[in-house]
């Protein structure tokens, strides 16, 4: 089930490029871009630090030194999200709606996640905010950290570097931990986890 529910949502989000890419026609005749192959994980995180940055003005270089992930990820990983439709051409603006139906209906079948062994590390999913001044559980979901001040059962993080960037950025940690819910939480966690991000991302 899980490997016909990857096909079929990069396929849906693939086939956005005939729809976004016939609008901005200029931008395919102007800009060569790789056949899409996929989402990566790091997409969505790439993806959600744009959205925690609301209204501010970044670089491409900003994220690449606050995920700790290469410039040249960075924009392959940007134009990747072209072609499937979740952000427009000029790379800048999310396509909200469409980022938020794939982590509503698509993120736990792409990239699921089960709780593991019992770890150091810094609070996710239900165990850090928003959801922890809501939801009320003994059990500890964390993402594995050396340096982190909890311990609970081990969820690994879209990228290795998501702990350190989500430390240093409130909101981009909050959507994170919002989407681990989507991945890993029973369907009353999910659904307050769609109601969070629906708040922020729509």
């Amino acid at each position: 089930m899980k490997k016909n529910s990857l096909k079929y949502f990069n396929s849906r989000f693939a086939n956005r490029e005939l729809k976004y890419l016939s609008k901005f026609g200029s931008y395919s005749k102007n800009i060569e871009m790789k056949k899409h192959s996929g989402m990566r994980p790091h997409d969505i995180v790439i993806l959600l630090k744009i959205a925690a940055k609301g209204e501010q003005k970044w670089f491409m270089k900003d994220l690449s030194f606050e995920l700790g992930i290469s410039a040249s990820e960075v924009s392959e990983s940007l134009n990747r999200s072209v072609i499937a439709g979740l952000i427009f051409p000029d790379k800048k603006r999310l396509m909200t709606a469409a980022v938020f139906e794939f982590l509503r209906f698509g993120l736990a079948y792409v990239y699921p996640q089960h709780p593991g062994a019992l770890v150091r590390g810094v609070a996710t999913a239900h165990s850090a905010a928003p959801l922890n001044e809501i939801i009320q559980s003994n059990e500890a979901y964390v993402w594995p950290y050396a340096k982190g001040n909890l311990r609970g059962q081990a969820i690994e993080p879209l990228h290795p570097n998501v702990p350190e960037a989500g430390l240093k950025d409130p909101d981009f940690y909050e959507l994170m931990s919002l989407c681990d819910t989507l991945r890993v939480g029973k369907a009353r966690e999910k659904n307050i986890a769609i109601e969070e991000l629906k708040k922020r991302l729509c």
